[in-house]
């Protein structure tokens, strides 16, 4: 997704409070009109949160697209955009009737809509909602007469949108493109935005698939075989180098493959299979059996494939190649101890 010639055309603002705690939801009854330095900065901040999104849902209902009500708004607005401020004011309703939660909080729903969003090398029209729910404290600072004047306000800094949704007009059928992101990514009271107000499911791409089987295979490694096999950490090391390594080196993936060459032996096979069932349940996620590999998803995935000894509150030793030079062992006094072979100290 590339935003860089994209126009916002229409802007509205709502507050959408909390159901729960009793505060309002207050429709604002037309659109705003920001200049054009303002309508370019908020462009510019409000779609660089998707610049590197690779990860696409789409718009789901167990029964039919037709019951997902933003989807349906959506829809709308694509059709015909003169009823921008009537749908938007619908989709603040709608967000508010999903605000339940006791965690959740009030605050400003934000309804865009763009034009000339490059995506997949077409140009295409897109719907953003966002929502802050926290503010910051800014000081303003007025050249007086004599001297400089200080003030606080209190405002929305743009870069730090709590919740943010994209909904690019392509693949309708399917149920949009969609991108979002949300600072707030865990509990309860996250899932009323993803789950609750949007209703998305993500789309089955390289991407995703990618994503999916490294998390696995970490959580697998630095958890599963920690504490059932009660694994090393040089181990546990060799083992990430080697599942990175695979995704790195292939086009494609292929999981019998990728067993025996990351974890060659049969019983640590077997214990891999068990935890892919169990987080198939946990995740609502079907391990694919092969797939092309999505280079975006590996280099993002590797940067917290990060092989570091933690030793005490010491020493941090990063390993980044052959665990075969690493020896570990317990001196006479019982003092364990790391012993590392290297060629030239740089």
């Amino acid at each position: 997704m590339n935003p860089e010639n994209a126009r916002l055309q229409q802007l509205i603002i709502h507050y959408v409070g909390s159901k729960n705690n009793l505060e309002q939801v207050l429709i604002s009854e037309k659109a705003l009109e920001p200049g054009e330095e303002l309508r370019e900065a908020l462009k510019e901040s409000l779609l660089n949160r998707f610049r590197n999104n690779e990860e696409y849902y789409a718009f789901h209902h167990p029964s039919s697209l037709e019951f997902n009500e933003v989807f349906q708004f959506c829809k709308q607005l694509f059709e015909d955009q003169h009823n921008f401020t009537k749908t938007s004011a619908s989709m603040a309703k709608h967000l508010y009737e999903q605000s339940v939660h006791p965690r959740v909080k009030g605050g400003e729903l934000y309804i865009t809509f763009f034009d000339g969003i490059a995506v997949n090398n077409g140009m295409h029209k897109a719907i953003g909602i966002f929502k802050s729910e926290h503010k910051s404290l800014f000081l303003d600072v007025q050249q007086g007469p004599h001297q400089m004047e200080l003030s606080m306000k209190e405002g929305v800094e743009l870069n730090k949108m709590d919740k943010g949704c994209l909904v690019i007009n392509s693949r309708r059928e399917e149920g949009f493109d969609v991108l979002i992101f949300d600072n707030q990514n865990r509990g309860e009271e996250a899932q009323y935005w993803k789950e609750k107000f949007l209703s998305l499911t993500p789309q089955k791409t390289e991407f995703h698939h990618t994503s999916h089987l490294m998390a696995l295979t970490k959580q697998f490694i630095t958890g599963e075989l920690e504490a059932e096999q009660k694994a090393t950490r040089t181990e546990q090391v060799e083992l990430l180098h080697r599942s990175l390594d695979y995704f790195k080196s292939n086009d494609s993936f292929d999981i019998e493959q990728f067993q025996e060459q990351v974890f060659q032996d049969e019983d640590m096979i077997e214990s891999f299979r068990s935890f892919g069932s169990r987080y198939v349940v946990q995740n609502d996620y079907d391990i694919a059996a092969s797939f092309d590999i999505s280079p975006d998803a590996v280099k993002k995935q590797g940067r917290v494939y990060k092989s570091v000894l933690k030793l005490d509150r010491n020493f941090h030793i990063y390993i980044h190649g052959r665990t075969d030079l690493i020896e570990k062992g317990t001196d006479n006094d019982g003092r364990k101890f790391y012993k590392i072979y290297y060629q030239e100290e740089s």
